[in-house]
């Protein structure tokens, strides 16, 4: 159930940037979650990129375009070290979308929620981390 939303001022992205960095956010997020490269688990890596409109986003100081990218994973899912790995990993790649220099890192905010096990359903169903988990070691090779 991993997902993430990425919120950005209109036109903060380069248009290459634009067309790809939800698919590699939601890369980054699914291999620091340690889950296959199969199609079913990159079709479960749900990403949504929010533009706000113009003069939507600002700070105290300045108006210069601010970046945050809200991930959503089953609670347990990720270490300290994979929540370390993916939140440089995802400010990587959002800098990179940008056009933006590692100077820049501190205008990436990586929110990392973990959702309490029971508390998230799909098809209908309650779905907790242990399906997860013993659906992940049925799908290792690529699907």
């Amino acid at each position: 159930m991993p997902m993430i939303r990425l919120t950005v001022p209109v036109g903060a992205l380069s248009a290459e940037g634009r067309t790809t960095v939800q698919r590699d956010l939601a890369a980054v997020l699914l291999r620091w979650e340690g889950a296959p490269d199969t199609a079913f688990f990159r079709a479960q890596a749900w990403s949504y990129l929010v533009e706000l409109p113009e003069g939507a986003q600002s700070t105290a100081e300045d108006d210069a375009p601010r970046f945050l990218v809200e991930v959503t994973v089953p609670q347990g899912a990720l270490s300290e070290r994979r929540k370390a790995g993916l939140t440089e990993d995802a400010t990587k790649t959002v800098l990179a979308a940008a056009g933006l220099t590692p100077d820049d890192a501190l205008r990436v905010w990586v929110l990392i929620h973990e959702q309490p096990d029971g508390t998230w359903g799909a098809g209908g169903s309650v779905i907790r981390y242990a399906d997860l988990v013993a659906l992940a070691k049925g799908h290792r090779a690529d699907a």
